[in-house]
């Protein structure tokens, strides 16, 4: 079977369950926000190094994504058989395990004065951090504009990932 179907030449493309809009579509901008946000994150997978609580976090990130995207790439009405194929809602869980990491992190009383430069430490990994969360700010934005049609622990979750991945660049720089 070919990836390349040929369906999407005429500007639109699926969401779950068949449904076709245009590749323009608030949903699918959030989507490829947040596809981006977790490539990015596959190229921090890549500066970890031996940081294996760095790569455990991003790998969990990951998968929360997934289950994000699988969300969003469903419409309201749809979401009933969604559940009834046996796929994970996003929820106030996948809040609270992020909060967890930002508390962890800032236990550890990391002081920057002034900007946070990215890149400005010379560690790859802390610039790739950066990196992603300005994409994932990004995606947080793209999804504000679907802010009544989607569950609000999606926005929230993107919101508090951004300054998890603040503290993890932070981190990063003087745990290298």
């Amino acid at each position: 079977m070919s990836i390349s179907t040929r369906k999407g030449d005429d500007g639109e493309t699926d969401l779950m369950f068949g449904r076709r809009v245009a590749k323009n579509h608030p949903r699918i901008i959030v989507l490829g926000a947040v596809d981006e946000l977790n490539a990015m994150l596959g190229i921090v997978l890549t500066h970890c190094g031996d940081q294996a609580k760095i790569k455990e976090r991003v790998i969990a990130i990951q998968n929360d994504l997934i289950t994000l995207m699988g969300e969003v790439g469903t419409l309201p009405e749809d979401l009933v058989r969604y559940e009834e194929k046996g796929f994970d809602r996003f929820g106030a869980g996948h809040i609270k395990k992020v909060d967890q990491w930002i508390s962890i992190i800032e236990e550890k009383d990391i002081r920057v004065e002034g900007w946070a430069l990215p890149g400005s430490s010379g560690i790859e990994l802390s610039a790739c951090l950066d990196h992603a969360r300005a994409i994932c700010r990004r995606a947080e934005r793209e999804c504000a504009g679907l802010i009544n049609e989607l569950d609000s622990s999606i926005l929230s979750y993107l919101n508090r990932l951004s300054d998890l991945l603040w503290l993890m660049a932070r981190e990063s720089d003087i745990e290298p």
